[in-house]
């Protein structure tokens, strides 16, 4: 029985299960009579003017609307948070308590941090129209909606801005809360991305008095920027403008850019205030973009019949009640309900009077977050979407310039094409076209009122001169030096630095004041630690551009190279009796002795049977062959080559005696004029890898240098201070007091061996700088004076100063070797091996031709006149060389007479003078 009672429930619940997903597919469900929501802002605020009517005509509009929440009636409860925050948070927790759906605000967003936590706590979205801080959208706050635009976005388009007029520096004057903070931290952000950067925050107190903002105005004005970004609340900025306006800060070479908080003023006067306009003349301003639509000018043509008074963030406001609206309206139709439950971390407890129990929790409100940040849909203020990030799609900005009576746009920015004077959504719609984007934005009336771009920035010393540090060196005082002029200094550095500073297109006022006890050159590094404590502005000199140094100060472009580079001692080699031997090497002179004698045996080879200059008495013929073969190196030789052979060989040979020839006499020129090192320092690692002494100069970065760069002992280091220091160091050498070598800068270098000759470079300059003028980190005089130093080195005044202070030298600094090496047989063997081959060649082909017609005279001898019975008992290998012998020392004409002759019994061919008589038989009679 019951089971049967059971069975009959679960069928009845199923069915009724079964009828209410139905009724919720089909959105039949009972909807709620009303929906209430919250809306919470400053009534009597700039702001808030605008925003109350807007809100009241969205709900009107939501209400009339058939196709939206249907049998529901939206209503709105508005809490006044009267500019405070604590009155705001007070306000806002009251407005908790009725069990809204959703609020609507605040317009602070100091405000929305604190109340963002309350609602993260009881699940309403808050979705603020005005709360701009960037920080807001961080995880730490899920039902945050910003149905406006981000300030890191508008930083963004101010950045680029600044970007456009190659400003490198702003001051930002904000307020100091969440919303001043947040937006000026984006700011500085953004300029670093375009490394440009806030040189000073000028923060004011909240509902500050006059007396203090021109306080902080007038410290602004005593620094070096005058670019001035103000992100300030609407309400009490335009007190800014009146104390700048009242310290001549308005006037030509400020510049000053608004947030869109000016724009919101303006727009929201009747027909522009003229007060606004007089205060404001020449400011540039961001206002939020709002794109044109059947939509917008519908809206506007009932709002122009209630009020005209607006900015953007009406229209926000407007859009916002419609954002609740359309999320609501899907939250229904997927048959979810509205219900509250306690919150068991606010029960009421005993002593306690706050009835905290009366702030409930939305059960649904994860739900209708949810539909709220998949919306979709036209607003009047644009299209209302969201990004991943949780910011409006499409953020963009107008940028405005007053003057006048008005505004004017001059350009745009948006998120996705930057700086253009196309609207974006024009540039949105089709491909971005390279001929309108990325250009210039339109001219600009700038504080003055004046068309010319305002430079940014001026000196800081209040009329007072800058100080610039010189070094008071002891020595090379050819790059500056004291003396009694006006500017108590002089030298090539100096003279740079005033031809530079001429060129300026602003006047520059300066005094030298130098740096150094008089005694020994100054440290270059402490002078540029005093630049960089701002003792100096700014220091003048030869002060090499080098690592450290970059990360203190800026430096200028370099006016002059520079670099390390080894000087040791030289001699020069003194010529003697025997220094024509020295070009070639011992070994050299025996094989040049031997191919000379080798070649002259073979061109008297290849000549003796065709030319008669060859042949003669065997002393004769030696001594041709000797002479033939020496004389070929002044190509002094008489012979005359007859042969194909000879003259091949001939060739070759004087070919090989010409380099020969060429090479001994540059040896020996080289020998005679170059100087040797004596210290043995062949370059940097052979110096590094001694133990030798090494001097540097006094007051460097060389000394540092070296041992940071190559770990060499600073015992081994001795400082020296003057050339004179440097001459007397190096003949002492290292071991004797003195130094082995000594490593220092290139332009010392020069002026040092211009006056010591016995000294030279070792090696190269190991490492590339320059020499530049120190100015504190960030200074604008550094670029402008880098460029009217390059506009010095292309007319040409920068080395006509150089020239007037680093006159040509007496003895050249150029490297001209370590030393000379005799010539040896490694420089001529591939020479020698082809002379040897054509030797060989022609040797060979002369051989063959011998032995074919010795065979062909020999075979015809025989056959004519057969040997005597005791000539054939000689031995026959000592008869045949010596027949081949007396045969190769025949002229070759006598031998082709011969063998064209037919053998008869009355001829006697003899072979040699004494060969025929001892060959021949004797005659006899018949």
């Amino acid at each position: 029985m019951g089971s049967a009672h059971f069975a009959a429930l679960l069928l009845c619940a199923c069915m009724f299960v079964s009828g209410t997903v139905a009724a919720n597919q089909n959105g039949n469900l009972t909807r709620p009579a009303e929906v209430r929501i919250g809306a919470l802002f400053t009534f009597d605020s700039v702001i808030g003017k605008a925003v109350r009517p807007a809100i009241e005509l969205a709900v009107a509009d939501v209400n009339a609307d058939p196709s939206i929440l249907s049998g529901t009636k939206l209503s709105v409860l508005m809490q006044d948070t009267n500019c405070s925050g604590f009155v705001g948070t007070i306000e806002a927790l009251q407005l908790l308590a009725k069990d809204v759906v959703a609020v609507l605000g605040p317009q602070s967003s100091a405000v929305a941090h604190v109340i963002s936590h309350a609602v993260n706590e009881l699940h309403v979205p808050l979705i603020s129209f005005a709360a701009t801080d960037p920080t807001l959208t961080s995880l730490e706050y899920p039902y945050f909606v910003r149905a406006t635009q981000s300030d890191y976005y508008q930083m963004g388009a101010i950045a680029a801005i600044i970007s456009q007029y190659q400003w490198k520096q702003v001051i930002a004057i904000y307020v100091d809360d969440d919303y001043g903070r947040g937006g000026i931290t984006a700011l500085g952000d953004a300029l670093a991305k375009r490394k440009c950067k806030i040189s000073y925050k000028a923060k004011l107190p909240p509902g500050a008095a006059n007396t203090t903002i021109k306080d902080i105005l007038m410290q602004v004005n005593d620094m070096e920027s005058r670019v001035y970004v103000i992100h300030v609340n609407p309400d009490s900025g335009l007190n800014v403008f009146s104390a700048a306006k009242s310290l001549g800060m308005m006037s030509s070479g400020y510049v000053w850019i608004a947030t869109d908080w000016l724009s919101a003023v303006i727009d929201s006067s009747v027909h522009g205030n003229p007060d606004v306009m007089e205060l404001t003349q020449g400011v540039l301003v961001l206002r939020q973009h709002i794109v044109d639509s059947d939509i917008q000018h519908a809206f506007l043509s009932k709002w122009n019949n209630l009020t005209r008074n607006g900015s953007s963030y009406f229209m926000h406001a407007y859009d916002s009640v419609w954002l609740v609206a359309h999320a609501f309206e899907r939250f229904l139709r997927e048959g979810n309900a509205i219900s509250f439950s306690a919150d068991p971390n606010l029960q009421a407890k005993k002593g306690s009077s706050l009835q905290l129990d009366s702030l409930r929790i939305f059960n649904s409100g994860d739900k209708l977050l949810e539909k709220v940040w998949s919306a979709n849909f036209s607003g009047v203020s644009g299209p209302v979407q969201f990004t991943l990030n949780r910011d409006l799609v499409h953020p963009a900005y107008d940028i405005l310039n007053i003057g006048g009576t008005g505004l004017r746009t001059i350009g745009y920015w948006s998120n996705s094409s930057g700086l253009s004077v196309v609207a974006p959504e024009s540039l949105s719609s089709s491909a971005l076209d390279s001929s309108v984007n990325n250009v210039e934005l339109h001219s600009v009336i700038w504080p003055g009122p004046t068309s010319e771009k305002p430079r940014g920035w001026v000196f800081s010393y209040h009329g007072k001169p800058m100080r610039i540090g010189v070094p008071l060196r002891t020595s090379y005082k050819e790059f500056v030096m004291q003396d009694k002029s006006p500017d108590g200094v002089k030298g090539f550095a100096v003279d740079v630095f005033k031809a530079a500073i001429s060129l300026l297109p602003y006047p520059v006022s300066y005094k030298f004041v130098l740096f150094g006890d008089g005694l020994k050159n100054p440290s270059y590094s402490e002078l540029v630690q005093k630049v960089s404590e701002n003792y100096f502005d700014a220091a003048v000199g030869d002060i090499a551009i080098v690592t450290n140094r970059t990360r203190l100060v800026d430096f200028t472009q370099p006016y002059i190279e520079s670099g390390l580079i080894i000087v040791a001692p030289a001699r020069v080699i003194e010529s003697n009796a025997w220094a024509f031997l020295k070009p070639f090497t011992f070994q050299m002179w025996c094989v040049l002795v031997v191919i000379f004698l080798f070649v002259g045996a073979v061109v008297w080879i290849l000549e003796h049977r065709t030319n008669t200059e060859f042949r003669g008495p065997p002393r004769q013929q030696i001594m041709t062959v000797c002479w033939f073969s020496f004389s070929t190196m002044f190509f002094a030789h008489r012979e005359n080559t007859v042969s194909a052979l000879g003259r091949f060989v001939l060739l070759i040979w004087l070919f090989a005696v010409l380099i020969i020839n060429s090479s001994y006499t540059a040896n020996l020129t080289s020998l005679l004029t170059v100087q040797e090192l004596t210290s043995g320092i062949q370059g940097l690692d052979s110096l590094i890898s001694s133990s030798s002494a090494i001097g540097y100069q006094v007051g460097s970065f060389s000394r540092n240098y070296l041992v940071d760069e190559f770990n060499i002992a600073e015992s081994r280091l001795v400082p020296l201070n003057s050339p004179s220091d440097y001459a007397r160091a190096l003949e002492l050498g290292s071991g004797n007091g003195g130094v082995a070598a000594i490593i220092d800068e290139l332009p010392y270098v020069e002026i040092f061996l211009s006056k010591y000759c016995k000294f030279k470079t070792v090696g190269q300059v190991f490492t590339k700088s320059g020499w530049g003028f120190a100015f504190p980190r960030d200074s604008p005089l550094v670029e402008d004076l880098s460029t009217a130093i390059l506009a010095l080195s292309e007319n040409g005044n920068l080395q006509r100063i150089r020239d007037e202070w680093l006159i040509g030298t007496e003895c050249s600094a150029d490297n001209n070797g370590a030393g000379s090496n005799s010539l040896s047989l490694s420089s001529f063997w591939g020479l020698f091996l082809i002379c040897g081959l054509a030797c060989l060649v022609a040797l060979v082909i002369f051989s063959l031709r011998i032995f074919c017609q010795y065979s062909r005279y020999s075979n015809q001898v025989e056959a004519q006149f057969p040997e005597p019975q005791q000539i054939l008992n000689r031995p026959a290998r000592l008869t045949t060389i010596k027949s081949l012998i007396s045969f190769v020392d025949k002229k070759e004409e006598e031998v082709k007479n011969a063998l064209k002759k037919r053998p008869s019994g009355s001829q006697h061919p003899s072979i040699g003078s004494t060969e025929a008589q001892s060959t021949l038989p004797p005659t006899s009679t018949a």
